[in-house]
């Protein structure tokens, strides 16, 4: 499985007239209360532990909380993950497989469910506030169960917008995700979250 897919992975510019006050933690709180779908394109850096050269993608992500996601990687390589609320599919066309998993399993604590989960994140993550950088507020989200598979994840604010993600993994890799072009709310077609296995595909899991 190529390692984007380990991230499984919002927004404009529109800030409250209270938000640009509040804390990171506020403003994330604040962004996840008031957004029901959420679509965006996305940039992806991924960092070894020993330097070489950043893996680099792109793509599109949407959402709809909760537990209804799309995460599709355009370049260099097309990797699709669609999550339909009960289960979780990764779709590899140059592998010509798909892993799918049970949906609460799969994105519980991982940072997909910042993004479609519930609101209720401190049931799953310990949030504190951390220094300012790059012109964005961030939150460190640090997990609370041991087989997260990452060790912490940062979110970057601007407002009560979500900008960007930072998250480190158990193998020391850091994965840099920029949001751009957001919109928040939008009307989206039911059937980005549905997936069935392409004729031919090997199916892995549950």
């Amino acid at each position: 499985m190529k390692i984007a897919l380990k991230t499984l992975s919002t927004v404009c510019i529109v800030l409250l007239p209270l938000s640009a006050m509040a804390g990171a933690v506020d403003q994330l709180h604040q962004f996840l209360s008031s957004t029901r779908t959420f679509k965006a394109d996305f940039e992806q850096t991924v960092v070894g532990r020993n330097g070489r050269k950043p893996q680099q993608s792109s793509g599109t992500v949407a959402i709809s909380r909760p537990g209804k996601l799309r995460w599709e990687i355009l370049k260099p390589y097309p990797q699709l993950v669609v999550g339909d609320g009960e289960k979780l599919w990764i779709h590899d066309p140059d592998l010509q497989q798909v892993t799918v998993r049970k949906a609460g399993q799969a994105i519980g604590s991982s940072p997909a469910a910042l993004l479609a989960g519930s609101n209720e994140l401190e049931k799953n993550f310990t949030l504190s506030e951390a220094p300012a950088s790059d012109g964005l507020n961030w939150v460190d989200a640090l997990p609370k169960r041991a087989d997260s598979g990452f060790e912490k994840l940062r979110v970057g604010m601007v407002g009560n917008e979500l900008r960007a993600m930072e998250l480190l993994d158990s193998f020391g890799q850091t994965t840099r995700i920029q949001f751009l072009h957001g919109e928040r709310n939008p009307a989206l077609n039911p059937g980005l979250f549905r997936f069935t296995p392409p004729a031919g595909a090997d199916v892995v899991g549950d």
